[in-house]
């Protein structure tokens, strides 16, 4: 169940020092988000410290103290300052225990999870095990986490993704071809839905609804016979008729039109987070050290219609967030 958070800055939590960590897949913002955990918490007279590469750097007590000087002129920065990685000693909870151990020698007693379901469910169970309270702050390009509108990095990640297919676009008319372009979505269509709506596509094609290739290949037909002879179709990486490169031939194989295909892959990841992107971890970052002052634990900080506010670990990741299909519907609209 989900509780919005008024902020209590006496607090109520005996909590003298916090440790922050990156997990996962890097998304733009996460130093943005950085920089506010630590600011927040010295304001409240709290010690900071940087957990290096995640869960694997928490296992080897790669701990790094923090002050503004650290900090300092990363807002604009791509990337997490902190590092990331992947972790598989983590799944066992013998390696959870080397990690509680770690925490406790240092005197850790509240942690700053940024990441996305990966890192949550992690984090869930180091709360549960070790009784250190734990709160969550959403940092992912797919924004596909329930409990926030958005997720930090997916702002930065859309628009990346817009600008290249605008220049594609530019390809694709100049030689009449269909462009295939590849956006990331493992399981879930956020970021091809926007760029799809936002970049004019003519089809957007996602996990969540199944693609009907035959329909699709009458429709190229129809406009190829109307005198369109470019396209651009957007796929998510996770859709179920395969990727790019596999529905690209499946459509030549029917078609016998002209295509090519981009994937765009870790480009969407990369560069400097938009104001939308460093204004959300911003405010997730110190929601989420005040939310620990308040003697919260084992929740995400997220934003809902414009108000911060906080959803247990196991449900972000757990719950489905829904998608937009009325934009899919408006793009099919405006692609006739």
């Amino acid at each position: 169940m989900r509780k919005w958070l008024y902020i209590c800055a006496d607090g109520k939590a005996n909590i003298k020092r916090i440790g922050v960590f990156t997990s996962g897949g890097d998304a733009p913002g996460m130093n943005a988000c950085i920089r506010a955990v630590v600011r927040t918490a010295l304001f409240h007279g709290v010690e900071a410290i940087g957990i290096m590469r995640g869960y694997q750097g928490m296992i080897e007590g790669d701990f790094v103290p923090m002050d503004r000087g650290t900090v300092s002129n990363i807002i604009q920065t791509g990337g997490t300052i902190l590092k990331t990685s992947r972790c598989k000693e983590f799944y066992y909870k013998s390696g959870r225990q080397k990690a509680i151990q770690k925490l406790r020698e240092a005197g850790i007693d509240g942690l700053i999870a940024v990441g996305g379901d990966g890192t949550f469910k992690g984090a869930h169970k180091l709360c549960i095990e070790s009784g250190i309270p734990v709160i969550g702050v959403p940092a992912t390009i797919d924004n596909d986490l329930y409990g926030t509108d958005y997720t930090i990095g997916f702002d930065t990640a859309i628009n990346t993704a817009l600008d290249a297919i605008d220049r594609i676009r530019d390809t694709a008319i100049a030689h009449g071809r269909i462009f295939w372009v590849e956006v990331m979505g493992r399981v879930s269509g956020f970021i091809a839905v926007d760029v799809g709506v936002a970049g004019g596509a003519e089809a957007i094609l996602i996990p969540e609804v199944k693609t009907d290739v035959d329909e699709l290949s009458r429709q190229l037909l129809k406009w190829h016979s109307m005198g369109k002879t470019s396209c651009i179709m957007v796929v998510a990486e996770g859709d179920e008729a395969g990727g790019a490169f596999q529905l690209a031939q499946f459509i030549k194989d029917r078609t016998k039109l002209d295509s090519r295909v981009t994937v765009l892959g870790h480009i969407q990841r990369g560069g400097k987070p938009t104001a939308r992107d460093r204004v959300l971890a911003s405010k997730l970052g110190a929601a989420a050290v005040e939310a620990l002052l308040a003697g919260e634990s084992d929740k995400m900080v997220g934003e809902i219609n414009g108000q911060i506010v906080l959803t247990p670990l196991k449900e972000t990741y757990s719950k489905k967030k829904r998608l937009d299909r009325s934009l899919i519907a408006l793009a099919q609209i405006l692609a006739t």
